[in-house]
């Protein structure tokens, strides 16, 4: 942890017939991590599997940036989370709404028997009271804003409504991580609909990551395609606007008072 926010680049948005040669540029960028999102195909059953394993051994040899996997899943296992670590995953985000009665389990053995950072994550709608158990056990908390992925998006829109409680819901839970004495060693993340514009906002409430993947890899002719250099300036003019707000609201341990 540290005064600078943290670019977290996702590759939803990624064009897959280029992913190592994206990955590579994002780095070469300034990314802090590489963020993939893993379904099972039962896990928002409207949409078709996504991120899954091969994803992961695909990347991992072009990067030496830290890989998160959020798993969006039903009931993820115990195996899976071997697998992930033999494949070179070093942070696993654990859903609350799907995990079930093992969650608190699986993050000790996540943490502890794998020797792996750990995070929980849920959809904007979750109480946030539903992360405090876990403030003293988790690398990262995630809370991720409402998308209606059902609706097609167009040129370099995101999916996802950054409502104004999201806003307030960051501040809480940034709340909650320092009352538990964890703000120099638990990060914060806003998932989803961030962006130049509002990022500021959300440092100044005590997010220390933002995940990004609209912003990093499409425009408004498409997405963006490794050689063209649309990726590393992407993520350049992104640290910018970051580092001008941490400087403006936080210090080396937090925010600043």
């Amino acid at each position: 942890m540290g005064a600078q926010a943290k670019i977290a680049a996702g590759l939803f948005w990624a064009d897959y017939g280029y992913l190592g040669a994206t990955v590579e540029e994002l780095e070469a960028g300034g990314a802090d991590w590489i963020h993939i999102e893993m379904r099972d195909g039962k896990y928002m059953d409207f949409a078709a599997p996504r991120g899954g394993i091969d994803i992961l051994d695909g990347i991992r040899p072009v990067t030496n940036l830290e890989i998160e996997v959020q798993l969006q899943m039903m009931r993820p296992s115990f195996d899976l989370f071997r697998q992930l670590k033999d494949l070179g995953a070093n942070l696993i985000s654990l859903p609350i709404e799907t995990t079930g009665e093992m969650l608190m389990q699986q993050v000790i053995f996540v943490k502890e028997t794998l020797d792996l950072k750990v995070g929980v994550w849920a959809w904007q709608g979750t109480p946030i009271v539903a992360f405090e158990q876990y403030v003293p056990f988790v690398d990262i908390m995630e809370y991720e804003c409402k998308a209606p992925f059902w609706k097609p998006t167009t040129g370099a829109a995101s999916p996802h409504t950054v409502d104004p409680i999201m806003f307030d819901n960051i501040g809480r839970l940034h709340d909650m991580i320092v009352g538990a004495g964890r703000e120099s060693v638990c990060d914060l993340m806003e998932d989803g609909g961030l962006n130049e514009d509002n990022v500021e906002r959300f440092i100044a409430k005590g997010m220390t990551v933002g995940e990004f993947s609209s912003p990093l890899l499409k425009g408004k002719s498409g997405k963006f395609k490794p050689g063209s250099g649309e990726i590393a300036a992407a993520v350049r003019s992104l640290r910018a606007r970051m580092d001008a707000a941490s400087k403006a609201y936080r210090g080396p341990s937090g925010l600043a008072k």
